[in-house]
């Protein structure tokens, strides 16, 4: 009995021993949720600048290429008859000048400061001697198709560096007659030439190719060329002769004249858009028949001063204008003697005798 009660005292002691050596249980700690990693913000990329060239052109204020500044611009002859149209490259002109010719018909000269760019450009008709004179002013190389017998003794009279279509020599390989035009117009209205031909003829050194140093333009530019105080002018007209009307329709979304004659919008063919101009000035000068001339040519007064108007930016104001002699640029001047500064951008320049032609002009209601 002794011997059994020992047993069961020893059983019970190493019970408790064990029970004593288990693990115990640790509470369960709820999980954690991790802190949510925030992506950094992405600021979007800022818009590049535009590029806007250091140089400036010095026939219309704009911004261009250094490298042009100093060019001898080209002065392309432009026929401008109503069976001529559509022009070619008209509209890439930093000036035109639009003067009547024979039989009250106008022709134009467009001036490039550079011809970068500048493709197809006709059809090019003959010269004229005052058409000379608006070339040199600018000290410009000269492009033309034959000439008057008056341009062809002034040309070689005057030192008129020029690329003749008819009776050049090496230089009349630039021209050529537009096969698309012949087959719709008058032989003589299909005669081209382009930037590309122009200038492969300049880079083979025929001219000089800049102008002489200290040779500087004397027009000044501004953003806005508005004149203060100016009379309304949305629609202007120009009634060269009986046969030729150009008309100038202020655009306020892009601040330019759109330009219209024959009736119809005034468009380049390379394009097919509506020429459009900054600036518009009309010079009165005295226009006459040259004595003897039985094509009926005419003279036109270049040289000296006279009246004038000018347009942008919808309004019209009064001015003088002048030019020394037949080498000088035009100065233009407000009626009180201040220099006329011009808007940035093309200019079309309307030479005409208040005799033959009438300007109207007035505010779109």
């Amino acid at each position: 009995m002794k011997n059994r009660m020992l047993a069961l005292l020893l059983a019970a002691v190493m019970l408790l021993g064990l029970a004593g050596c288990g693990k115990r249980e640790e509470p369960v700690e709820p999980a954690v949720e991790p802190e949510p990693i925030e992506e950094p913000i992405q600021e979007p990329e800022p818009e590049p600048e535009p590029y806007v060239p250091a140089g400036t052109d010095p026939l219309t204020g704009l911004p261009m290429e250094p490298k042009y500044e100093k060019n001898r611009p080209v002065a392309v002859m432009f026929n401008n008859l109503k069976a001529a149209q559509p022009q070619l490259g008209v509209s890439q002109a930093d000036i035109i000048y639009e003067v009547p010719a024979e039989g009250g018909i106008t022709r134009m000269l467009g001036v490039y400061q550079t011809l970068e760019g500048v493709g197809t450009l006709g059809s090019i008709r003959s010269a004229r001697s005052y058409y000379l004179e608006l070339a040199l002013g600018h000290d410009a190389l000269y492009v033309h198709a034959g000439g008057s017998p008056g341009a062809y003794r002034d040309i070689p009279a005057w030192g008129v560096d020029n690329m003749d279509g008819v009776n050049g020599g090496s230089d009349a390989k630039i021209f050529w007659r537009d096969q698309e035009r012949r087959k719709t117009m008058d032989y003589e209205h299909t005669l081209v030439t382009s930037g590309e031909k122009i200038q492969e003829y300049l880079n083979a050194g025929h001219f000089r190719t800049e102008h002489r140093d200290g040779y500087t333009y004397t027009q000044s530019f501004a953003e806005d060329g508005t004149p203060a105080g100016g009379a309304g002018a949305e629609h202007v007209t120009l009634k060269f002769s009986n046969y030729k009307t150009g008309t100038f329709d202020y655009d306020a979304a892009t601040g330019k004249y759109l330009v219209g004659q024959y009736g119809k919008e005034y468009v380049d063919g390379n394009s097919g858009e509506q020429v459009g101009v900054t600036n518009v000035l009309v010079l009165e000068t005295a226009i006459s028949l040259i004595p003897g001339d039985a094509a009926g040519r005419l003279n036109v007064k270049l040289t000296g001063s006279g009246k004038g108007t000018y347009f942008c930016g919808g309004r019209a104001v009064p001015i003088q204008w002048s030019k020394a002699d037949r080498n000088s640029q035009f100065v233009y001047k407000l009626e009180n003697g201040t220099p006329l500064t011009l808007g940035q951008g093309t200019s079309y320049v309307c030479i005409m005798s208040p005799k033959t032609s009438v300007l109207t002009y007035h505010q779109i209601t």
